[in-house]
């Protein structure tokens, strides 16, 4: 690899997942700065490359709307993924900041009207910004309910003609079981969709999955509290565990 290789994105537009949980400290709750401003230091970095960024955002760390919903009778499912949608908003206001902080330019969209506060989530606009060297975070999920932000991130994948679905998470990729729980559990580097939905293996919920299967869209699983991984992922870097329509060799 030359040392242009080494500073070209592999890919030149992305979608990446980030779940709420990415923004709070391991275990807690709430928004930590300093997690977002970590993450934005990387997605910066990746910018730079040249490579075309939209991000989705989840809302755990505030409120998930399905098990907000177990919590109580009085409030019902649809009300509860509503206000799992307005978190997403909430986390998207703070890493829009902290990505301006860095100098990105970016816009923050919502796929729920929200005048003032961000602009209405519209496709041929979003790819625009994309254009135009602005970072688009997506939020609100798709707008509508009893859909998850995995699902609105391979939806959006497909929509804005991204190379990939890159899902940041906690651990280094995809395992046979949970690496938090098992220590035992393997690890893959790489999979094909049809592995992945037949040994059930959590990556994203099975919707995204067939979304991503049915159109062709690679998925890679990577963890992003490794510092420098996103920019790593955009070189096209073995990071994570990468997802195909067919199993990939390892080189």
């Amino acid at each position: 690899m030359t040392q242009t290789d080494a500073l070209s994105p592999h890919y030149s537009r992305i979608v990446l997942k980030l779940s709420g949980e990415s923004f709070s400290r391991h275990g807690e709750r709430g928004i930590a700065m300093d997690e977002v401003v970590h993450i934005s230091r990387q997605i910066h970095q990746a910018s730079q490359l040249g490579c075309q960024i939209s991000v989705v955002i989840g809302g755990g760390n505030i409120l998930r709307g399905g098990q907000f919903k177990n919590e109580s009778a009085m409030i019902q499912e649809a009300t509860a993924h509503y206000m799992g949608m307005l978190a997403t908003v909430i986390n998207g206001l703070a890493l829009q900041d902290a990505l301006e902080s860095l100098g990105c330019e970016t816009r923050l969209t919502t796929a729920i009207r929200m005048d003032g506060v961000a602009e209405p989530y519209i496709r041929r606009r979003a790819k625009r910004h994309l254009e135009k060297g602005r970072i688009v975070i997506l939020a609100a999920g798709t707008g509508s309910p009893f859909v998850t932000t995995d699902t609105a991130a391979a939806q959006r994948a497909l929509e804005l003609e991204a190379d990939i679905l890159m899902k940041a998470t906690r651990v280094d990729g995809v395992y046979s079981d949970d690496p938090e729980k098992n220590p035992h559990a393997i690890f893959y580097r790489n999979l094909d969709f049809a592995t992945v939905q037949a040994q059930n293996l959590r990556v994203m919920d099975s919707t995204a999955i067939t979304h991503c299967r049915e159109h062709g869209m690679p998925i890679l699983v990577f963890n992003y509290r490794t510092d420098g991984n996103i920019q790593r992922a955009v070189r096209g870097e073995h990071v994570g565990t990468l997802i195909s329509p067919e199993l990939q060799p390892v080189n």
